[in-house]
């Protein structure tokens, strides 16, 4: 390396160090090292004189050096940057031409470059679309234009414009390019292209995927019949739980009373006969209501048998356990394959169960029912007993 390319190496780390914001992801050092380094593969395999050489590193390295003043025009700004470098470094008047040149070639978009160091330099600029890290490249370039606020590109957005690039915007120029290079494009092309078809594939999935969803929701009954049946069953289920609450609620709050006047006002009794009626009367209204409680809560467990003519009819409800729980596991795998083979089977089922659940609701809310209002007339009674009686001891 020579010691002007060595000083121009220098300056482009600092100057992208100190003035190029955080944004530019891809138009950096790192890609103007990349670039510097596809540039010495072009000459080492080409019949470039000294001078053309060290015109084509130090564009290389000094081509992007315009966007620490912004993306529009970079080209022209870094063709003044690379100028005022080269003065003060003394550089020949034909270098400094010759790079100014390079620079302004490598406009990827609407220019044609002439000579053979313009096709070198541009050939080095674009060498990441003949690379194996050109996804990689690709990438960072899009999170650029994300952070730069130029476009955000969808990933479908980007690969077709990736394609568009490589299509019909991008080409190779040097016979070293062609030769090492255009192979690997071509195979990152095709990469894009299977990507895009994968991506077609998959949006024409979903796509009938919706319309079949979109079908059958609106056109088959099959969709509200099931809605039904677990709506139905999700609410009697929520209901039992409730009422479970409740009768050990009336349990838990009833065993405290009895409880309390055990302990409190027995040993009170015999110098206070008056008390006996109103504790015998509230402790019999509390002991009746723990007993509805229990009632309300106790479970029904049928015989638990079936016959394969119980099957056959039709006359069993596989969905409650009560019906099965003492049947061998066969005996049960055979007659649930039974009722999978008829679908309005599979409905009866489900509609006698939801049937008996109702019918146990039901028995429990009245139970329930009567025993709130037990509770709470024992309540009254109690009170007005034990007031009643404390008058007339007074």
């Amino acid at each position: 390396m020579s010691t002007i390319v060595e000083a121009a190496d220098d300056f482009i780390f600092k100057l992208f160090k100190d003035e190029l914001p955080n944004t530019f992801v891809y138009h950096n050092y790192t890609h103007s090292k990349r670039v510097y380094k596809s540039i010495n593969e072009i000459i080492e395999n080409s019949q470039f004189d000294v001078k053309d050489a060290t015109i084509l590193r130090l564009a290389a390295l000094l081509h992007d050096t315009g966007y620490i003043v912004g993306r529009e025009n970079h080209e022209e700004e870094g063709v003044k940057i690379a100028r005022k470098f080269l003065e003060e470094n003394k550089a020949d008047k034909e270098i400094i031409t010759g790079v100014e040149k390079c620079i302004l070639a490598t406009k990827f978009k609407n220019t044609v470059p002439e000579t053979e160091i313009e096709k070198a330099i541009r050939d080095a600029d674009s060498s990441h679309f003949g690379k194996d890290y050109f996804e990689e490249a690709s990438e960072f370039l899009r999170q650029e234009f994300l952070f730069q606020n130029v476009h955000n590109y969808t990933s479908k957005e980007w690969l077709d414009e990736n394609i568009k690039v490589l299509v019909e915007d991008h080409q190779f120029y040097t016979d070293y390019a062609l030769k090492n290079w255009q192979p690997v494009k071509e195979e990152n092309l095709a990469d894009l292209l299977s990507d895009r078809k994968k991506h077609k594939a998959k949006i024409q999935k979903e796509r009938v995927k919706a319309q079949l969803k979109a079908k059958y929701k609106n056109d088959s009954p099959e969709r509200g019949i099931q809605t039904f049946y677990r709506t139905a069953l999700r609410n009697h289920m929520k209901l039992s739980d409730i009422a479970d609450t409740k009768a050990n609620i009336m349990l838990s709050v009833n065993a405290i009373i009895i409880s309390l006047v055990l302990s409190n006002l027995i040993s009170k009794l015999d110098n206070n006969n008056y008390l006996i009626i109103p504790t015998a009367i509230f402790v019999l209204f509390s002991a009746i209501t723990m007993i509805l409680a229990v009632i309300a809560t106790r479970p029904n467990v049928t015989r638990g048998e079936f016959t394969k003519e119980d099957v056959a009819n039709k006359s069993v409800n596989l969905t409650f356990f009560g019906n099965f729980h003492k049947m061998e596991l066969e005996q049960y795998e055979w007659a649930i394959e039974e009722l999978l083979k008829d679908q309005s089977y599979v409905y009866k089922s489900l509609t006698k169960d939801l049937y008996f659940l109702g019918k146990v609701l039901d028995r429990k809310y009245r139970i329930l029912r009567l025993t709130y209002t037990i509770f709470v007339a024992g309540t009254i009674i109690s009170l007005v007993s034990f007031a009643a009686f404390f008058y007339m001891e007074m």
